[in-house]
């Protein structure tokens, strides 16, 4: 009886229909496509800032200048800038790397050779619009399914 009488006083839920069109939209393919284009644009941010970063002010050559200890390496072949790329490795996942023989060792240094990073400084330096990128994305995401949803 007390189970019963628990049951009369649930109330009926409403909208559910629209909340279901709602979330499926939040999480249907449009939303994978929106946000893994944000993610590979934002990878490609960090590409190009960990290149300026190994180029700009280097000289190639004769009058080539090793960079200090903790600064980006001074670009003298172009092997190291020109091996970085932003590779979409699953929807939702990209990777930054340079494909450069020696990128770790430059990036995190050996016995022999203090570290020169050029790749996590990129990524702290553009992490902030990244973030921003992505998130703008999210809530054209929420709004588009939320119009789609009273709309239906």
């Amino acid at each position: 009886m007390l189970t019963s009488n628990l049951e009369a006083n649930v109330p009926k839920v409403t909208g559910d229909k629209a909340y279901s069109a709602r979330l499926k939209g939040m999480t249907g393919p449009e939303m994978v496509r929106e946000i893994g284009a944000e993610l590979f644009a934002g990878g490609q941010d960090i590409e190009i800032e960990a290149e300026l970063s190994i180029t700009t002010g280097s000289v190639s050559g004769k009058n080539h200048v090793v960079s200090l200890p903790g600064e980006p390496p001074n670009s003298n072949t172009h092997v190291l800038d020109l091996n970085i790329e932003t590779v979409q490795v699953a929807p939702l996942k990209v990777e930054v790397s340079s494909n450069a023989p020696y990128a770790a060792d430059l990036e995190y240094g050996t016995s022999k050779m203090a570290e020169r990073p050029y790749m996590r400084p990129a990524v702290a330096k553009r992490r902030r619009d990244v973030t921003l990128r992505i998130r703008n994305a999210v809530n054209r995401v929420i709004r588009r399914s939320k119009s789609q949803a009273q709309g239906a």
